[in-house]
């Protein structure tokens, strides 16, 4: 999978601005645990939460459900967080190797913001305790879930020998396969009474610098501001409620 570029990059954040209305947004991350036979003799490295036998693929996805990077091999016992933190595509962002674009202001502001933010340069949801009667938290993990759902599409479960090398060259697979159509369009998934990934938020563990709190802040006050798209209120708390 080559390296992602500028130009790449650049793109993907003009696809999710007009798809999602998410703003500086270069891709959706998550950590994908892919099923397999346990290796003799490595006792309960590969022993995941869920009770599974797996490693872990770490994904970068643009809005067309397309893998722009990608790193596997994690044990499944392993945090999300910490794989990411120690993984290539993680070093990359911390280091400013990326090739990130130059940061831009967010649509309608006059402030520079990252274009891929809880480090300053990867955002989450806000954890569920700090959703109880606050409105404005609830917008902005129902604007950031609904952006992030396209990595949740870009996935499946093997049980390989050579599991590293048959889940890269699937995800190389998956892109070549992958047409111009979504499997979702946002019309549709704005009929979901409850988007994935919006309740029972817990709170994850890690060092959040305090810039990293004044991005999600800034974008969160963008989405009940000049950012707002109509509908964003009622589907909110709908699924709050649910």
């Amino acid at each position: 999978m080559p390296q992602p570029t500028v130009e790449q990059f650049q793109r993907v954040k003009e696809n999710f601005w007009r798809i999602w209305n998410y703003p500086n947004c270069i891709g959706a991350l998550d950590g994908t645990h892919c099923v397999i036979e346990k290796p003799k003799n490595t006792g309960s490295v590969y022993f995941n939460y869920k009770k599974e036998i797996s490693i872990v693929l770490l994904e970068l996805v643009d809005t067309d459900y397309k893998f722009i990077t990608v790193d596997v091999g994690a044990y499944g016992r392993n945090s999300d967080g910490g794989i990411f933190r120690s993984s290539s595509l993680g070093q990359a962002l911390a280091n400013g190797t990326l090739n990130i674009p130059t940061p831009k202001s967010l649509p309608l502001l006059r402030r520079n913001r990252p274009s891929f933010p809880l480090t300053k340069n990867t955002m989450r949801p806000f954890p569920g305790n700090a959703l109880e009667n606050n409105r404005d938290n609830k917008i902005y993990n129902y604007r950031h879930c609904r952006a992030r759902r396209v990595v949740e599409n870009a996935k499946f479960n093997l049980k390989p020998e050579n599991m590293d090398t048959i889940i890269l060259a699937t995800t190389v697979l998956h892109n070549f396969l992958r047409n111009d159509t979504c499997y979702w369009q946002p019309g549709e998934l704005e009929d979901t009474n409850t988007p994935k990934g919006l309740n029972n938020l817990r709170r994850v563990g890690g060092n959040n610098p305090r810039e990293a709190f004044i991005v999600r802040k800034n974008v969160k006050q963008f989405f009940v501001s000049n950012g707002s798209v109509p509908w964003q209120w009622e589907k909110a708390f709908t699924a709050r409620s649910t």
